[in-house]
């Protein structure tokens, strides 16, 4: 064989190894046409335990939350008004005719209702505010200065101004209870009711009822218990196992008869008190033992934003969401708010849930249960 022989049976070869390289991508792609009805219905249950964060103030064809919603199924989104990653404004919200159309472009794509989310408890934590055209909504323990009476003024505004805006989901009441008040993301920051826990479930109750009335599902967090810590869970490890107090869980024993349209959020702090191992999002002995077992809670669990540094500087993503699934968390918050944004987050969290489900990390079992729960939710939406 001479030179030029050698060198055309290399081209050759390189060609070979191209095509099949090309074929196998080719078989990929294709497969989930090729999935079984079971499997097509695994992964829109896993669809439906996603709670999404994106960019974008109106939507078109390109924006990867519009594929989100029709074709992974996802269960709802979050919206936020500053953009972590870029460290840029506007993220989702500018006006609120902006807004309101945003929403109701959300809700247009999904087959079924979308949980549309947002943290809107007033004072430090508003995502509506006053520079975009919303009213002036006071903080928790600002608010809590003018008693039941003005409580229940900024828990009727919030939950009109929400149902307004076509919001469903608030991440709010706050029940934590002012344990620390140098506690950097509760005390601080003026989140909490009371150092009454009782005084807490009391302002609650009347945030759940106001948002019932405007058909706003109502979110208490964070469970079980944010409020004794000296560190901020956003940054990294919050260990509240010396500073938490049983009186945290009060807020909840009291209100958990009375949970229909609402939620719980969990929190990312480590409490050896309940769980030597895990924080309390991964926690079995948090969730299912304590909250589903012993406070009797079988409404939807969500998780704290899991970009959160207390989980992703400690764990591996695949083993965050492996834990909270089989620790009892029905809702997985992807804000995409994080260090980083990832337009392709969804497809990504979806392939790892099923596979880890396909390989028997995760029950099966789990998955329905969540989705069952999230769907019993949105049924309770009447508007």
């Amino acid at each position: 064989m001479n030179i030029a022989q050698g060198e055309t049976m290399k081209k050759i070869g390189i060609y070979i190894i191209v095509l099949a390289l090309f074929q196998m991508a080719c078989s990929q792609t294709q497969q989930p046409s090729q999935l079984s009805d079971d499997d097509i219905a695994l992964r829109k249950e896993i669809g439906q335990m996603l709670l999404v964060g994106f960019r974008g103030t109106a939507l078109n064809d390109t924006n990867h939350i519009v594929r989100d919603i029709r074709q992974y199924n996802i269960g709802g989104v979050i919206l936020f008004e500053y953009d972590a990653p870029s460290r840029s404004r506007p993220r989702n919200i500018t006006s609120p005719s902006q807004l309101k159309a945003l929403c109701q472009q959300l809700q247009s794509l999904s087959h079924s209702t979308l949980l549309i989310g947002i943290d809107q408890e007033g004072g430090n934590v508003s995502r509506l505010k006053q520079k975009y055209g919303f009213p002036y909504f006071a903080g928790p323990r600002q608010m809590t200065n003018g008693g039941k009476d003005s409580v229940t003024y900024y828990a009727r505004l919030t939950a009109k101004t929400l149902s307004e805006m076509g919001i469903n989901l608030n991440f709010a009441p706050c029940v934590d209870v002012d344990i620390n008040p140098e506690c950097p993301i509760i005390g601080k920051l003026g989140r909490s009711f009371s150092t009454d826990p009782e005084q807490v479930a009391l302002y609650a109750k009347i945030w759940i009822g106001e948002q019932r009335k405007q058909g706003i599902i109502s979110c208490l967090k964070h469970f079980p218990g944010h409020g004794s810590s000296k560190d901020d869970t956003h940054s990294g490890l919050a260990d509240v196992s010396n500073t938490w107090n049983p009186a945290e869980i009060i807020p909840y024993q009291r209100l958990v008869t009375d949970m229909h349209q609402t939620c719980i959020m969990t929190t990312h702090v480590f409490n050896a008190n309940l769980d030597s191992v895990y924080p309390a999002t991964l926690s079995y002995a948090t969730l299912t033992g304590l909250l589903r077992d012993s406070l009797h809670y079988d409404g939807v669990i969500v998780t704290d934003d899991l970009a959160m540094g207390a989980m992703t500087k400690q764990y591996a993503y695949e083993e965050i969401l492996q834990h909270a699934i089989m620790a009892g968390a029905d809702l997985l918050c992807l804000s995409n708010n994080g260090q980083e944004y990832d337009k392709d987050l969804v497809p990504k969290t979806i392939d790892l849930i099923y596979e880890m489900v396909k390989t028997g990390k995760i029950k099966r079992s789990r998955i329905h249960e969540s989705c069952s729960r999230i769907n019993k939710l949105k049924s309770t939406i009447s508007h």
